[in-house]
């Protein structure tokens, strides 16, 4: 497959995919997203379940970050975290993007449209058939940051999660032991 080039405006910084060196900063900015989506509270991921999930055997999930030259080095500016998801539509896998964050002083540089411009570039690159993403509706300037790029909003979905305690009630509802037989093999 040939391999997508992004070109967008010189900025001083570059992206880069994450390393294991980056763990205690994304988790910084984790918590500073939740702080600002408003759910400080539910933001309990510890450094050691980044470095498993990130960079573990067979990791599941990746991240690509802002590297900023600042006047004590380098720091992270953002990062964009991310999983595949996969189509039964399109019969391919796509990457769903869990967050996006740019640092507030660093907004408007350009950062955030090239970690969109990454990801877009790893869907073109490995044949992946789209780019999906949640955004709060409340969220107006993020809304239309992405709309600006080429994002539509898929209004006539609703978003559902099973979560906390009704997760294991659902996951014991109604099982035949049976049923349970292939779980966790994965």
């Amino acid at each position: 497959m040939e391999n997508a080039r992004v070109t967008l405006p010189p900025i001083e910084g570059r992206i880069r995919r994450a390393t294991p060196d980056d763990v205690a900063e994304i988790l910084g900015m984790v918590h500073d997203l939740a702080e600002y989506e408003r759910a400080a509270s539910e933001a309990v991921a510890t450094e050691e379940q980044f470095q498993r999930a990130l960079f573990g055997p067979e990791p599941k999930v990746f991240a690509h970050v802002v590297e900023h030259p600042g006047p004590g080095g380098l720091r992270l500016g953002g990062f964009a975290l991310w999983f595949l998801n996969f189509s039964t539509w399109l019969g391919r896998h796509g990457v769903y993007l869990e967050d996006l964050y740019v640092r507030p002083e660093l907004r408007g540089s350009g950062y955030g449209k090239r970690l969109l411009a990454t990801l877009a570039a790893e869907c073109v690159a490995n044949g992946y058939g789209r780019l999906d993403w949640w955004v709060l509706d409340w969220n107006a300037s993020s809304r239309e940051f992405y709309e600006a790029h080429g994002a539509s909003a898929l209004t006539e979905w609703i978003p559902y999660r099973v979560s906390g305690d009704a997760l294991p009630r659902l996951a014991a509802a109604g099982l035949d032991p049976d049923d349970l037989a292939d779980i966790g093999a994965m």
